[in-house]
């Protein structure tokens, strides 16, 4: 199945008309398109970084707008819950977007159209290149555009968010050891179209390993295993203080 070519359509779809395509045509090419396709432009990587901050910038304001009297770290979990890899991929498959990404022949036949990790990634992409084409101002109206109604569904106390175990982690890491813990990809196994991302997480005298099809995952995994064991520490804790 080849990308699609009707970007009239993939502009409506998003809410914004590209004065520069190229931008969007960049923000649809993956790594592994451009590493079987080496004369057909950078993949969407250094896009997808920049779109990352101004994503988190938007969603940022949008929440303070609409939770004036909110705390910073009600906040801080509301925008990580908003903006996780399920998340985005989601808005992406509502937007259309898998027909038009520019893949590699092995992340084709392994499905990567509807990869959540694929379609996340470009969605920043995206926004990045809406930043870079038309400014600031169109990229929050596009961001705001595809939330706006998530936002508004979305409560303080509403606990039906997809866990954020990095956030809690580093939160109870804080409180605990008063310090951050650290995650380092310590291993990348299979092909560029199918790599599994392994991760190390160190803390206080604690360690563990997460592994994934993108870093996110594997570091989520990680920050998971480091909840149980900080669990399973306290109850040993409690423990011997009874005895």
């Amino acid at each position: 199945m080849k990308a699609s070519r009707d970007y009239n359509l993939l502009e409506n779809n998003i809410g914004y008309s590209f004065k520069d395509r190229s931008l969007l045509q960049n923000a649809l090419r993956h790594s592994s398109y451009v590493n079987e396709k080496a004369d057909h432009g950078s993949d969407n990587e250094r896009l997808e970084f920049l779109g990352d901050a101004v994503l988190n910038l938007v969603i940022g304001h949008l929440l303070m707008d609409r939770y004036p009297d909110q705390k910073e770290g009600v906040l801080s979990k509301m925008r990580a819950n908003l903006v996780n890899e399920v998340r985005l991929s989601e808005i992406s498959r509502a937007m259309g977007l898998g027909p038009f990404l520019l893949l590699g022949k092995g992340e084709l036949i392994t499905n990567g159209r509807e990869k959540n990790s694929i379609l996340a990634d470009a969605f920043e992409a995206i926004i990045a290149s809406v930043y870079l084409d038309g400014g600031f101002e169109s990229a929050f109206s596009m961001v705001r555009r595809h939330f706006q109604d998530i936002i508004i569904d979305t409560r303080p106390e509403d606990r039906t968010y997809v866990f954020d175990a990095k956030s809690k982690l580093q939160e109870m890491v804080q409180t605990m050891f008063r310090e951050t813990p650290v995650y380092r990809i310590v291993d990348e196994e299979g092909p560029d179209h199918d790599k599994t991302f392994k991760v190390l997480l160190k803390f206080s005298d604690m360690s563990a390993e997460g592994a994934g099809k993108s870093k996110k995952t594997a570091e989520q995994e990680a920050a998971r295993k480091g909840l149980d064991m900080i669990s399973d520490k306290t109850v040993e804790k409690e423990t011997d203080e009874k005895d």
